[in-house]
């Protein structure tokens, strides 16, 4: 267990009653702001597409892989638990982890990496960038505002989870210039709250994503004892093989990973909020460090994990064999519709968007199993 908090980050936290949204809306005493925004994103299309999009296995791999859905809520777990040690936001934390890969394409960062070279010299493509336009535009589901009309802290949170935006040129081209009206600063450091649930982004996909290579046997856990730390996790339970079938010795093993990273944050970050002298909610915003971060130790482990599973799952041939293919439909898909898209589009209902615009929009909400059949139905 860890030690008791010295700081209260309370005073770091959020409020629970938001500054705004663009369009005005009366509140409601069911729920406070960040529950509206996180429910508007669970009742979204986009978010419920997640279930049959790929997060490394192409969703037609297997039942039991992680998709980009399973995976978001794994990183709100993690998120909403870091946020209520720490006594934040967790409402908001939620939400911003709920919605973080709302953007993702079908087929994973291969799909992203082909809507990308598609889009090249019509502003290119950015999952994040594409999350900003489903939230404040594509999504359709009420009379008054286009999109889910998120207060200004969630879209902040969105914006800048990965650290503070210096260059606007790729916002403007995807989002149109200033879009979000001077509402975010975009040179400022991101919430707590949000930088939380960045983390947990790292700690859940590392570990999930080891726990589904092992389950695939693209790779061991002998494999894994090349890396210090693992070798000393799997060490712990090295006494438990025989008495205990392997699948449930790797559920270990997995805790013991997430607990260990999760208990490194909670450490770094009350040491960073004293070092840093960090005290109320505009101090978190002009920070120029960020607060919510691994240990040098950690660090290092989270660099070593991730290297390991680009060379052994990521690039390993079975999976680049679907993603390839995956690559190969979109950039086809992206050619067929252009030529008659609106036998394909409703083109209608897309305002002040070009028509590349458009159909990278259509082609981003697919799912890999819609994108797959539609290819089959056309090619």
């Amino acid at each position: 267990m860890q030690k008791k908090l010295i700081i209260n980050l309370s005073k770091l936290a959020v409020p629970f009653t938001s500054r705004g949204r663009f369009k005005s809306e009366k509140k409601t005493i069911l729920r406070n702001d960040f529950q509206r925004d996180r429910d508007r994103i669970i009742h979204s299309t986009a978010f419920r597409r997640l279930k049959h999009k790929t997060q490394v296995f192409v969703n037609t791999s297997g039942d039991h892989f992680r998709t980009r859905i399973t995976h978001s809520l794994e990183v709100s777990q993690i998120a909403r638990t870091l946020s209520k040690y720490f006594n934040l936001n967790e409402d908001l934390s939620e939400t911003l982890s709920l919605a973080h890969d709302l953007g993702h394409p079908p087929f994973g960062h291969a799909g992203e990496e082909a809507l990308n070279e598609c889009m090249k010299k019509y502003g290119g493509f950015d999952h994040n960038i594409q999350t900003l336009r489903i939230v404040n535009i594509l999504e359709n589901r009420y009379y008054n505002f286009n999109g889910l009309n998120l207060t200004f802290e969630t879209l902040d949170g969105l914006i800048k989870h990965n650290g503070p935006v210096n260059n606007l040129t790729k916002f403007n081209m995807i989002l149109g210039n200033n879009f979000f009206k001077n509402k975010i600063k975009f040179d400022h450091n991101a919430s707590l709250e949000a930088q939380i649930a960045s983390i947990s982004d790292d700690i859940a996909y590392n570990s999930h994503d080891l726990e589904d290579g092992l389950k695939s046997n693209l790779f061991t856990l002998n494999d894994l004892k090349y890396i210090p730390v693992l070798n000393k996790i799997i060490s712990k339970h090295k006494n438990r093989f025989k008495k205990y079938s392997i699948d449930l010795i790797i559920r270990q093993i997995i805790r013991d990973i997430i607990n260990d990273m999760v208990s490194d944050v909670i450490k770094m970050t009350t040491k960073n909020i004293k070092s840093n002298n960090i005290k109320t909610l505009k101090d978190v915003y002009n920070s120029n460090k960020q607060i919510v971060c691994f240990s040098n130790k950690m660090q290092n482990f989270d660099l070593k994990i991730k290297s390991f599973l680009k060379q052994k799952m990521y690039f390993h041939k079975s999976v680049n064999t679907k993603t390839n293919y995956g690559r190969k439909i979109i950039k086809d898909l992206f050619l067929i519709i252009k030529k008659k898209p609106n036998k394909y589009i409703n083109i209608k209902k897309y305002k002040n968007s070009n028509i590349e615009r458009i159909i990278c929009d259509y082609i981003a909400g697919m799912t890999d199993r819609y994108a797959i059949n539609l290819y089959k139905k056309i090619k």
